[in-house]
């Protein structure tokens, strides 16, 4: 057996075909990681500040605020830090980390959705038994098994991409370490962990996508029965903002995993997409779209102003 040298670091090469452009992009992320971690804490103040929000609704939303604010928090402050000019070294420990929290918040986030999909069925089309169906009790117990469920997949993950040995090269042609980034970088056969791969996050995002279509395919079917108009586009409102965020999240990740030739500049366009732009239009989604949260929010900007003028 070859004797190797471990490594203890990798260098992170950043967005692939993006050379000179470390400027422009620093502004660009500069911009718009604050403004998604400002929007989602705005979005937990409002439900938080108000007893109206008090609801299972507003609970799975203001949890989903909290993973928009800890996912980008994962990658951007590093690719933050290398594009300022500073070093593009991560430690071997510090690429684990980064990996298994980025499959723990993303995966916990996938069952999130599902457990709000979940949520908007009950509410829709069992509306007279929707609190005794989702007491306190259950909805904690909904969020702990996604927070479960994240931290085995991301557990699998990880252990199975780093009990390999990697000795060189140590160049990671992305802007944070992935599996797919990582695994070419093995100098043993990496083939097994490469399927478990692929199969854990393909099953997990397969098991969750159906789960949503099929909490909207009974609501679909509840609001054809629905014969007032004006009830049929309330019941639709609840959903609609829900369902433009769950397009964001899991359309990503069937591209990047599922993909039969991995492209590179491709991978990190749309994990850029996943990583910090959907956290931010989720925010957007979710206040823009949400009069209760837009009436919340309101109230808290209104406070803060006389309370600034007193």
């Amino acid at each position: 057996m070859r004797n190797h040298t471990e490594l203890s670091e990798f260098i992170l090469l950043g967005i692939p075909q993006t050379e000179g452009l470390e400027t422009v992009l620093l502004l660009i992320f500069s911009f718009v990681y604050p403004l998604t971690l400002l929007g989602n804490l705005l979005i937990l103040l409002a439900i938080v500040s108000s007893s109206t929000l008090h609801t299972p609704m507003y609970f799975f939303l203001g949890l989903l605020s909290i993973l928009d604010m800890l996912f980008p928090s994962v990658t951007c402050p590093k690719m933050l830090f290398y594009l300022s000019g500073q070093s593009r070294a991560i430690s071997y420990k510090g690429c684990a980390v980064q990996l298994f929290f980025y499959h723990f918040l993303g995966s916990t986030e996938g069952c999130l959705y599902s457990v709000m999909a979940y949520d908007r069925f009950v509410a829709i089309c069992h509306p007279l038994r929707y609190m005794l169906i989702m007491r306190p009790g259950v909805c904690v117990g909904l969020v702990t098994a996604a927070w479960l469920v994240g931290c085995l997949q991301a557990t699998i993950l990880t252990s199975f991409t780093f009990q390999l040995p990697y000795c060189g090269p140590s160049r990671v042609n992305h802007f944070f370490c992935d599996i797919p980034v990582v695994l070419p970088l093995a100098c043993a056969d990496s083939s097994l962990a490469q399927r478990v791969g692929s199969t854990n996050v393909g099953f997990l995002a397969l098991m969750l996508w159906l789960s949503v279509c099929v909490s909207y395919t009974c609501i679909g079917i509840a609001l054809l029965r629905i014969h007032s108009a004006e009830g049929r586009q309330k019941a639709f409102s609840t959903c609609s903002a829900h369902l433009t965020a769950i397009l964001c999240a899991f359309g990503p990740v069937i591209i990047i995993y599922l993909q039969p030739t991995p492209n590179p500049f491709l991978g990190a366009m749309v994990q850029i997409l996943n990583n910090i732009v959907s956290p931010m239009l989720n925010s957007l989604i979710y206040s823009l779209r949400n009069k209760e949260v837009k009436s919340s929010l309101k109230r808290i900007f209104y406070k803060v102003v006389f309370t600034a003028v007193d």
